[in-house]
């Protein structure tokens, strides 16, 4: 990062924390960094607030559990208000704070990590910290008021084929995306509804249920070799660290090495999905860094499926549905309040009271 004097300009961090060993810690390894600069300290979520809005910082390392207004508060009221990229450390044992942390997501929250606990190699937090937050400040954030005050644009309806399956895929920004696109989805599900999203092996534990909290449906983890037709009503995720496949109508879960990085990765639902589903299939591929996905989706539409990708200006991070989009993969190119609607539509099958 370099000023337009062609110094190079330090990253201004605020720093969340009430724990004062782990913020004595976190301190000590940013001021070790001579391009990052403490531009402020808060103890608790309205100072957290307040300092952002006085100090304009690059970005904010930002705890969950709070005195007063909690972490994930303050982080919905800086991204309605200030919205600064913000790194969740949080920790992953305790269930409340594991809510909390996907609540933080939804509200605009760029990436989640595990405060430090003693056990790890020394150095490796400290680098993982510190290579996240520097990913984390590029990311460009916009006000962000929850997506569940939002109304979904209608989507023309069409007459077309009856589908077997939705499926989608995400990954930065994914579960405030994910959370809008099922609440616009009438609840039964007549379809099975498939879904791998990128996230710490850590902190997945718990996003099924949250996920299922924030929605009309039932979200549950895949179980192997539970048959398709079956999941009908539920949302289903690839559980963590497991590729989830489906093979001759069954769900079929894998620990084959990761794809980009990535396993769970959508590139490998979405493959199999054009492999036995074909034009049975519609799929769309949300916010997130990187590339897992385009290729899956692209295999999709070559089978005679129906695909979607995120716009750019409703994406928190245009990688995948960009890579998607410049493969051609993408017959739709939508912004995040229109394609449950269009998901919806393109199924060619009725939805809600009396669905199975």
């Amino acid at each position: 990062m370099t000023s337009s004097s062609g110094a190079t300009k330090r990253l201004r961090v605020l720093l969340v924390e009430d724990s004062p060993t782990v913020l004595a810690h976190i301190r000590e390894v940013l001021q070790s960094q001579g391009d990052i600069e403490i531009v402020g300290e808060a103890y608790d979520g309205k100072q957290a607030v307040a300092l952002c809005g006085e100090l304009r910082p690059d970005v904010i390392s930002m705890d969950m559990m709070l005195p007063g207004m909690d972490g994930q508060a303050a982080t919905e009221a800086i991204m309605a208000h200030c919205p600064t990229p913000i790194l969740i450390v949080s920790s992953s044992t305790n269930r409340g704070e594991l809510l909390r942390t996907y609540e933080a997501l939804a509200a605009g929250a760029v990436e989640v990590l595990e405060k430090p606990n003693g056990r790890q190699p020394d150095g490796e937090w400290e680098q993982r910290y510190l290579r996240l937050l520097r990913l984390v400040a590029r990311i460009r954030v916009i006000t962000h008021v929850r997506a569940r005050h939002l109304v979904p644009a209608p989507a023309p309806s069409a007459l077309l084929q009856a589908r077997h399956v939705l499926a989608l895929g995400a990954s930065t920004g994914g579960p405030g995306a994910l959370m809008q696109v099922l609440q616009s989805l009438p609840h039964p599900a007549p379809l099975p509804v498939l879904i791998v999203m990128h996230i710490n092996a850590i902190f997945s534990r718990g996003f099924a249920e949250w996920l299922d909290g924030q929605t009309p449906h039932r979200v549950r983890y895949a179980r192997d070799g539970e048959a398709l037709l079956e999941t009908r009503g539920d949302i289903i995720l690839a559980p963590p660290d497991v590729h989830l496949t489906v093979q001759q109508g069954r769900l079929l879960l894998s620990h084959a090495p990761p794809r980009f990085s990535c396993r769970p990765s959508v590139d490998v639902l979405f493959e199999s999905l054009a492999r036995d589903l074909g034009a049975g299939v519609v799929a769309a591929l949300l916010t997130g860094m990187g590339r897992d996905g385009a290729a899956g989706l692209l295999a999709i539409r070559r089978a005679g499926g129906s695909t979607i990708a995120q716009d750019e200006q409703t994406s928190m991070v245009y990688g995948m549905p960009r890579e998607a989009a410049q493969l051609g993969a993408a017959e739709r190119i939508l912004p995040l309040n229109e394609i449950g609607p269009a998901m919806k539509s393109l199924s060619g099958v009725p939805w809600g009271a009396g669905s199975p």
